[in-house]
């Protein structure tokens, strides 16, 4: 499943997270933690970072994750160039399936510019 309308997915998607993040907010406040250690400038910037999750989210089809890291990586200053050079190296660790994952993470981009 792909989404057709980002921007209605990240809403809907992000209205779910609350309520599971409500159901169990140490499991959740901690997971926000890893989330940002992981995601903050070391080694790498926090562009890459979020190029590196996108890739992942692609390869493991992870809707959410393309919406998610999509805009992030945007938000860290991402071009599209660099969004479909992510997609390429998604497409040669995951083949065929991560060409039509690449598509939609690129469509995200596009959309929730």
């Amino acid at each position: 499943m792909a989404a057709s309308d980002w921007t209605e997915f990240t809403a809907r998607t992000n209205a779910r997270m609350a309520k599971l993040r409500k159901d169990m907010p140490e499991t959740a406040t901690a997971f926000g933690s890893l989330a940002k250690s992981a995601i903050a400038p070391g080694a790498l910037d926090s562009k890459t970072k979020e190029l590196i999750a996108l890739a992942i989210g692609i390869t493991a089809r992870c809707d959410g994750c393309l919406a998610f890291h999509t805009k992030a990586a945007r938000k860290y200053g991402a071009s599209r160039e660099e969004i479909i050079e992510t997609i390429a190296v998604a497409l040669y660790m995951g083949g065929g399936p991560s060409m039509i994952y690449g598509a939609e993470a690129l469509d995200a981009f596009d959309s929730l510019s």
